[in-house]
């Protein structure tokens, strides 16, 4: 396992980072809308209790095509039209799902799916590019994204060898106290590098509250992937990312994360 995960890391991440470099903005928005078709349909896959072709059907559809709109909107740095987006979808949706509403009743589940896949996966995806879009936008991104995949392994790897307290055994048995401290250490020291080499006028004080606060959302975001995944009795979403599972296994810590970095770098950096 760990192999795997450092030869697909080892390949996926020169990759990934020149994409962003060197891609320009729509190669970026492009990219974000192949890897949110993949989440979102890996989404439905574990809230759908395992049914791979639940993402075919038109609610769940209406809500991938409203998802993709607002990556687009996000493109041109147009936020008020990824909310409308957003609400049209689950208006859609709902709309949807009265024709069948007396023989499904249960279709209500599907549109109320749909409704947090959107603000799950895609408006998460959508800020990043937003973030993107500004002048500073590529820089960021790999602040953002270094500071939560190094917390990521972090705490995988202090989990692993140092962990003895559960953190959270109703919902993830092998995730730990020791693993989640880790994780926050990573986050910080990983901060402080790029800070120091990249972002050299931030201040460490605020870089430090920065990489704590990403930290701790995206342990909130890998934790609530892990309930959908023992609610639906699923160990992975999928296969796609050797040695990391699906795609949604993947970048689950970093969906909580991007708000919280959005809201940073708007109202306060």
């Amino acid at each position: 396992m760990h192999l795997k995960r450092w030869i697909t890391a080892i390949v996926a991440v020169p990759v990934l980072a020149t994409l962003i470099y060197k891609g320009p903005p729509v190669g970026f928005a492009c990219l974000i809308a192949v890897i949110a078709v993949l989440a979102i349909s890996e989404y439905f896959f574990i809230v759908s209790d395992g049914d791979k072709i639940r993402i075919l059907k038109p609610i769940p559809l209406i809500g991938t095509a409203a998802g993709l709109g607002m990556i687009a909107a996000a493109l041109h740095a147009f936020f008020e039209a990824m909310i409308l987006l957003m609400f049209s979808g689950f208006l859609l949706g709902a709309l949807f799902s009265m024709p069948v509403y007396r023989s499904v009743p249960n279709i209500m589940e599907t549109v109320t799916r749909q409704a947090q896949g959107l603000v799950y996966v895609f408006l998460p995806l959508a800020m990043l590019v937003l973030i993107r879009a500004r002048p500073d936008g590529v820089t960021w991104i790999f602040f953002i994204v270094i500071i939560v995949f190094i917390g990521d392994a972090g705490a995988f790897y202090a989990g692993t060898y140092l962990g003895k307290h559960k953190l959270a055994p109703a919902i993830s048995p092998s995730k730990s106290v020791e693993g989640s401290l880790g994780g926050l250490t990573a986050n910080i020291l990983g901060a402080i590098v790029f800070k120091t080499l990249l972002l050299p006028g931030l201040s460490t004080a605020f870089t430090v509250v920065f990489a704590v606060a990403l930290g701790i959302a995206g342990q909130i975001g890998d934790l609530f992937e892990s309930e959908l995944k023992r609610r639906a009795g699923i160990k992975d979403s999928g296969d796609i990312l050797p040695g990391h599972g699906g795609m949604l296994d993947r970048i689950d810590a970093l969906l909580f994360a991007v708000p919280v970095a959005y809201g940073f770098k708007l109202f306060i950096f």
